[in-house]
């Protein structure tokens, strides 16, 4: 066994990767406190292949030193948008077109390992909370679920980033095989 040289890995240049057909999936990020968690998630989104990410509120945008760090130059292969105000944002879209999934702890949540994806063609809002507060409770009306991982331990939540990382993989995992 050795570890593959990076020419060998055959990924898209920059280039490509923009015109590539991305999977229908926008990850929303509403007062992410750490820029580090930003660009992580915008790495992420690249590896995944996912159309765009939003921020809102307090989120930092690019270019910023932090998110250039984790991003590792994927905030320019990826498209993202900012918005102020997330209430305002998550009313425009359309909900005949999308399907509007929270990663939140509530008394309707669904465990991530219990959630069965049936988008039927629209387009998946992925909307990710601040790391202390969570989703804004003035969307919660809006979503059409909240999805929970599953957890062992002490602690009440994930890291943010490892927390869309691992909605990230099941999603993309269930719109690849489908």
């Amino acid at each position: 066994m050795r570890k593959l040289k990076l020419d060998e890995l055959n990924r898209y240049n920059l280039e490509a990767y923009k015109k590539a057909t991305k999977l229908p999936v926008t990850i929303v990020l509403d007062n992410i406190r750490s820029a580090f968690n930003v660009g992580s998630i915008f790495r992420t989104c690249d590896g995944m292949g996912f159309a765009k990410v939003v921020l809102t509120g307090i989120t930092a945008q690019p270019p910023h030193k932090e998110i250039n760090k984790a991003a590792i130059g994927a905030t320019e292969s990826v498209d993202w948008e900012y918005h102020k105000d997330i209430v305002l944002y998550i009313k425009s879209i359309s909900k005949s077109e999308s399907l509007i999934l929270g990663i939140e702890q509530t008394d309707e949540s669904v465990m991530l390992s219990d959630y069965t994806l049936d988008n039927q063609g629209k387009h998946i809002y992925l909307i990710m909370g601040n790391e202390v507060e969570g989703i804004n409770t003035e969307i919660l009306p809006h979503l059409d679920q909240a999805i929970e991982i599953e957890q062992f331990g002490t602690k009440h939540s994930f890291n943010v980033a490892v927390c869309a990382g691992m909605v990230m993989w099941e999603i993309s995992k269930y719109l690849r095989l489908t």
